[in-house]
């Protein structure tokens, strides 16, 4: 029986299916087709009922899924334990948020060229990604992290500050507390909540505008155009202020830094590929804010 037949089963039933596990491994249908039915025959089971809608796991196949995910983890721990600091082998998947992809890109470069026999897979999207369910070993999350079952761990954090555009700021003039916001209109992502600061109190406001957006670059440019104020990470709103698109506002009051985080899905064991990827970007973004 083969670990990689095991590894893939696993896959065919997280991913529900042999088309989405075939699209998570980047494998023809085909080839995890084939690598199922051998497994099945080597078991003498059916694992995988195929129907005209898809296909769903037998009761074998739930029993199966559990014992087959439980030792491809132990043959992983083993590798690990006999050589720790050998290369990385396998497949790391990693989601990220699209909006600062860009900003993670040369680090998650880095750790696959220095790790060659490691496969690195990476998806870049604002909508939310449940990592265990969709198989990534882990993500990149930049925000206020609500309270959930991952595990998280903080890597960096990013400065954030108030903007405007010179065009918006001639027209409305620009807040100089925080009770001046709600005069004001704001592009922001949803509903959001901006907690100011001057050092001896804090003061929460509730900003109202008409443009809201789930992309850091697409705020970033409705406040450019004029649209209204707009609290963004540095890294993002830089290169429009250095052009003369955005001018720091209210800078008198501090807002709190968001927070970098590197977030798995609980468990006791943790593979060293995933381990290895937090100690660089630890070691790239913590050593003060980004």
């Amino acid at each position: 029986m083969e670990i990689e037949d095991l590894r893939m089963f696993v896959e065919v039933a997280d991913a529900g299916g042999i088309n989405s596990a075939a699209r998570r491994l980047g494998l023809a249908k085909s080839i995890v087709s084939r690598r199922l039915l051998r497994l099945e025959q080597e078991l003498g089971a059916e694992l995988l009922a195929r129907t005209t809608r898809g296909a769903v796991l037998t009761e074998a196949g739930i029993s199966f899924r559990d014992q087959a995910a439980d030792i491809c983890a132990k043959i992983d721990a083993a590798r690990e334990e006999m050589s720790p600091n050998g290369d990385l082998r396998g497949l790391l998947r990693i989601a990220g948020p699209a909006s600062v992809g860009t900003f993670f890109a040369p680090a998650l470069a880095d750790f696959a060229r220095r790790y060659p026999a490691l496969n690195v897979h990476t998806r870049f999207s604002d909508q939310y990604v449940d990592l265990a369910a969709e198989g990534f070993d882990c993500a990149i999350r930049v925000g206020y992290m609500p309270d959930s079952n991952l595990i998280a761990r903080k890597i960096g954090s990013l400065p954030m500050r108030l903007y405007a555009s010179p065009d918006y700021i001639v027209a409305n003039g620009a807040p100089e507390y925080p009770g001046d916001i709600l005069k004001h209109s704001a592009v922001t992502a949803g509903t959001a909540s901006w907690v100011f600061s001057d050092g001896d109190q804090s003061f929460t406001v509730h900003p109202q505008g008409r443009f809201k957006a789930d992309n850091a670059y697409v705020l970033a440019e409705a406040a450019a155009a004029g649209l209204g104020v707009l609290a963004m990470g540095e890294m993002i709103a830089g290169p429009y202020v250095d052009a003369g698109k955005l001018v720091p506002i209210m800078t008198g009051f501090t807002l709190p830094d968001v927070g970098i985080f590197v977030v798995r899905a609980p468990g006791q064991h943790v593979p060293r590929k995933v381990r290895v990827l937090i100690d660089l970007l630890t070691e790239k973004f913590s050593s003060g804010r980004c």
